[in-house]
């Protein structure tokens, strides 16, 4: 179900982005939006794993350099049946993690050093499972094309302001070109959320099925939540746009965060989790 669900709210930003063309240019413009989306996506398909890590400063490790951290995320790729992605650990106090790349064999895995000192091997076995759930499930390309065209639905409802005005297909004129500034960025930006949430409980069900264990991501997710909230990640907050990547929302500093949160609430996981492993015997 949640990928059926996910197809259409993807269908849906997308039928948005082009009626946002429509309106602005006509059918002209609405096959320049798509080229304009066409490209983005592209870009974004061979760059954005390298970008994401370049923000947040991650450092590739190895078993050499991070044992205990590589073997971890080594043994769950193989339950998953994944090539071994690279391992990344950022340096920040704030512990979370996320998975990037376009696809399962160019995937990358990257951790906080506050995830890798303050939760136990098992909790961390249990979020670095939620996050080969991800590139097992490719929603990482996913979340990709999703922000691209949330990001080109902004740009092309300023636009609307000095160019849809007087567009007959814009029947409402100023006004018209006005709503569509304000309220396209605003619908786009709920369908990205919708995206995100229905996708994190997907990776909270696999990922439990490559550890063994739901109860050790539960238990992770608790942890994590609690300790994020008295620590500021400074690179999220300057970058909101890859909040949805984490395994829990890193943004907390300002009170509009809360707002626009790409997660689901972590009481609601925890709950399923639990739900999941008393119906599935005792994983633990």
């Amino acid at each position: 179900m949640g990928y059926v669900r996910t197809a259409i709210l993807l269908a849906g930003i997308t039928a948005l982005f082009l009626a946002v063309g429509y309106l602005i240019g006509g059918e002209a413009g609405m096959l320049i939006a798509f080229a304009v989306a066409a490209a983005m996506n592209l870009f974004a398909y061979w760059n954005s794993d390298r970008m994401v890590l370049s923000m947040y400063n991650a450092r590739e490790v190895d078993r050499r350099s991070a044992p205990g951290f590589y073997g971890i995320v080594e043994q769950l790729a193989a339950n998953a049946e994944l090539p071994m992605p690279r391992v990344y650990t950022i340096e920040n106090d704030q512990p979370n993690a996320f998975a990037t790349g376009r696809n399962p064999e160019n995937a990358a895995v990257a951790a906080t050093t506050g995830l890798l000192h303050h939760l136990s091997h098992e909790e961390i076995a249990g979020v670095m499972a939620h996050e080969l759930a991800h590139v097992r499930n490719r929603d990482t390309l996913i979340q990709t094309i999703t922000a691209t065209i949330a990001g080109a639905i902004g740009m092309l409802a300023q636009f609307a302001f000095f160019f849809g005005g007087g567009n007959r297909n814009n029947p409402l004129g100023i006004v018209g070109a006005l709503l569509i500034m304000i309220l396209a960025p605003i619908m786009a930006m709920m369908v990205q959320m919708a995206i995100s949430r229905t996708r994190e409980y997907e990776a909270d069900r696999i990922g439990a099925t490559i550890s063994g264990q739901p109860l050790w991501l539960a238990s992770a997710l608790e942890r994590i939540d609690a300790m994020a909230r008295g620590v500021d990640n400074l690179a999220a907050e300057r970058n909101p746009a890859t909040a949805h990547m984490f395994i829990i929302n890193p943004l907390h500093a300002h009170a509009v965060d809360s707002l626009f949160s790409t997660h689901p609430s972590t009481e609601s996981r925890v709950h399923r989790l639990r739900e999941m492993a008393g119906a599935s015997g005792p994983w633990g």
